[in-house]
């Protein structure tokens, strides 16, 4: 998929299957990254993605997908309309029957070398199938039967069994050493493909043929273990895409009929059956019913909803008929962002992460050099044997592979992202996951975070002749076309009483004080008390009204036109039952929390005594600014919030959280996204990180530290060629086995 930039450059966006670890997206960066006309490249590993900025007068786009071919890995434009959240396999061309082959888009693509022995990389049409059907399964049979033929011709026949082994050798590194030399034209001189190519005939030339095909086949089984374990993370996401239904039953004109889910359009009414998964992201307009949210948030109880409440893609209605209308297109849902801020995620690098990227490029160079060391000095300064010192030093060449090393941090990641997004906590990548482990402060907003954020009126008080029907027409018209929880709460009260709002136009927002409007032909606000009291909209009788209902935990409005008190709204918002025990967990996990609101301070100062936290109040979106970047100064902050105001706090903190019910805009700006609105699930995701960066300390740990045993070993010659690669690959395993444990933990589970 291509998309033209005003400065004549070309986005571009291509699928590319067969990368799964970290080094083969470093070459395929790295290869190119050096073509000229090429900027911005960006990669996916568990997205097989690869997008990139070009230049076409410099480089056209079958040079960049015959680069990335003659690397080993198969390459496909990602088709027109193909909305970039969509996850190879999970397109209508994988639902249909057919594999990917049959596309024109793919049934071009060159995978030469695939199904041969060497690096064979994962085939999309090889997912689904047990190992043993997928090219790199039966490259490892392949490379396996060559082994035992030439174990058993050297029974039969010793005097050619060497040449079996070598002919087996041969056989299973020639597609390796031709990728090799792909890597090495583009500038990639150290890679695996490359050492592996060099160890094997380096083997066969100190006559060690059976160690050099034993080693061929090591690697085989090493990329079989590699890909299965790939597969595995990437089908914890590619899962998120199959929950929406690919067909819909559209209701038009009193007849339903069935079309592709990914059709529908806002405004459009679906049909949807007990039983059903729902199509799309809509407002239930008929029927009543429970809703199994499990499926998108990880919510295990299914909630009843009715007439007037939003449900999800991919929700299971569970008892009756529902009627919905669609509020988002397909590319929009929630599924959809959840896709979509996953494969983003992968571009957020953690930080320790990008410090072994730099450390393998001069690691990889820096164990040649010490292998070459190995071979030639103990030969010429002290008359050692060459065949004893070059076999060691090609042992040294595969045990300082640094796959494991490579695939340690971004696994975990992988596993991690997987973990919280089949539980509603989305995180934008390993730099977010990182910085949120280090977290010490958390800062929660008020409303829609600790409470619900659906106020109710509880109290009316009129001033003067003013009636409560009166006071309501003018509220409810300042109000109208507002859909700030307040707002709601008067204009529901006044749908309630019977009450038509006046006519307004010109409505403003006053921020952190309140709402303007002309009403009538008047102006008329709907503001604080203290913003009214300053603007002769609320005498002294009336202040005091206002802070008795602000002992009592309510929020209060007044209502008045210029120099005319109307009267004062009181609201209550309830506190989220689990947001005391979110608060009792974080301080037992060490963290300091605190409520920053823009409400009154009686009012917070009644909410926080419930929840025993410290708080703030009486805030502008400015003044929580200040507030999140002192305490940045402290120590790690997180930041709860939901609404459009707490976009900046939401910026400028270590980690931005938006809720799941919160605005576009808050879970834009936003790091990290609460989906079940649980306010226990901010002490899960930090329990998520901190058990990440535990894993990734533990694998770094795994692969140095097996690495440094058999760097020892190997010199001192207690090991050799067949234990060198067995020690690169069991690495490598181990690391990820160790990573993907991840994908079963559980971080609601207090430790």
């Amino acid at each position: 998929m291509t998309t033209t930039n005003e400065t004549g450059t070309t986005a571009c966006d291509w699928t590319v299957s067969g990368m799964d670890c970290a080094s083969c997206a470093t070459k395929v960066r790295g290869a190119v990254s050096r073509l000229p006309g090429v900027s911005d490249v960006e990669i996916g590993i568990m997205s097989e993605r690869l997008r990139l900025t070009l230049d076409e007068r410099k480089t056209d786009q079958d040079k960049i997908e015959k680069t990335v071919r003659s690397l080993g890995y198969g390459i496909s434009p990602r088709a027109p309309g193909k909305k970039d959240f969509v996850l190879p396999g999970s397109g209508p061309e994988s639902h249909d029957g057919h594999s990917h082959a049959d596309h024109p888009a793919v049934a071009k693509t060159d995978h030469s070398g695939h199904g041969s022995p060497g690096h064979v990389h994962d085939d999309p049409a090889d997912r689904g199938k047990a190992w043993y059907q997928t090219g790199k399964g039966r490259l490892v049979i392949l490379t396996g039967l060559l082994l035992a033929a030439a174990w058993a011709m050297e029974l039969i026949a010793p005097q050619i069994g060497t040449w079996a082994f070598v002919a087996a050798c041969l056989i299973g590194v020639a597609p390796v050493a031709r990728r090799a030399f792909a890597a090495a034209r583009l500038g990639q001189f150290f890679t695996i493909e490359g050492l592996m190519t060099i160890a094997a005939l380096g083997a066969l030339f100190i006559n060690a043929a059976e160690e050099a095909a034993l080693v061929v086949f090591l690697f085989a089984v090493g990329e079989v273990l590699e890909g299965v374990a790939a597969g595995k993370a990437r089908d914890g996401i590619r899962a998120l895409a199959d929950l929406v239904p690919k067909t819909a039953l559209l209701e038009e004109n009193g007849a339903t009929r069935e079309v592709a889910a990914s059709s529908l359009v806002i405004g459009q009414t679906v049909l949807v059956r007990p039983g059903d998964r729902i199509p799309a992201d809509g407002e239930i307009t008929e029927g009543t019913s429970g809703i199994d949210e499990s499926p998108v948030t990880g919510e295990s109880i299914p909630r009843t909803r009715g007439p007037g409440e939003n449900v999800f893609a991919g929700s299971i209605n569970t008892e009756a008929v529902l009627r919905v209308t669609v509020t988002k297109a397909a590319e929009d849902n929630t599924i959809s962002r959840i896709i979509r801020l996953v494969e983003e995620a992968e571009e957020a690098r953690a930080p320790t992460e990008r410090f072994i990227d730099r450390f393998s490029r001069w690691y990889m160079p820096a164990i040649v050099a010490v292998s070459a060391l190995v071979i030639v000095l103990p030969p010429l300064m002290f008359g050692q044997s060459w065949d004893t010192w070059i076999y060691r030093g090609l042992a040294l060449l595969l045990i300082g592979c640094p796959c494991a090393l490579v695939i340690s941090v971004p696994a975990s990641i992988a596993s991690s992202l997987s973990t919280g997004a089949r539980r509603g906590m989305l995180m934008k990548g390993g730099a977010v996951i990182e910085a949120a482990a280090k977290v010490s402060h958390v800062a929660f907003d008020k409303t829609g975070t600790l409470t619900h954020g659906r106020p109710q009126v509880t109290d009316l008080v009129t001033f003067g002749t003013t009636t409560e029907a009166q006071l309501l027409e003018v509220a409810a018209g300042v109000e109208s076309g507002s859909s700030h929880p307040l707002a709601v709460a008067i204009l529901d009260r006044a749908k309630t009483e019977g009450v038509t709002p006046l006519p307004a136009r010109d409505a403003r927002a006053l921020t952190g004080r309140g709402v303007e409007a002309t009403v009538g032909d008047a102006l008329a606000w709907v503001s604080s008390p203290r913003h009214a009291s300053e603007n002769d909209g609320l005498d002294c009788l009336g202040l005091r009204q206002a802070t008795i209902f602000e002992d009592e935990g309510k929020t209060a409005v007044a209502v008045y036109r210029k120099g005319v008190p109307l009267g004062l709204i009181a609201m209550r918002d309830e506190l989220r039952p689990d947001a005391a025990e979110a608060v009792r967990q974080l301080a037992e996990m060490g963290i300091s929390s605190i409520m920053l609101t823009g409400d009154n301070p009686r009012t917070a100062a009644a909410i926080a005594e419930g929840l025993n936290i410290r708080f703030e109040a009486e805030m502008m979106p400015e003044d929580k600014l200040a507030a999140i970047r002192d305490m940045n100064a402290q120590g790690g902050v997180m930041m709860i919030g939901d609404g459009i105001n707490d976009a900046p706090a939401l910026k400028q903190a270590s980690i931005g959280v938006a809720m799941g019910s919160g605005t576009d805009v808050a879970l834009e700006t936003a790091d990290a996204a609460i989906l079940r609105d649980r306010v226990t699930d901010i002490p899960a995701q930090i329990r998520l990180v901190r058990a990440t960066m535990a894993n990734i300390r533990q694998n770094v740990s795994i692969a140095l530290g097996l690495k440094a045993i058999f760097l020892v070993t190997t010199v001192l010659g207690m090991t050799g060629l067949w234990i060198a690669i067995l020690a690169d690959t069991g690495a490598t395993v181990l690391v990820t086995l160790n990573a993907l444990r991840l994908l079963r933990y559980n971080p609601e589970q207090k430790r």
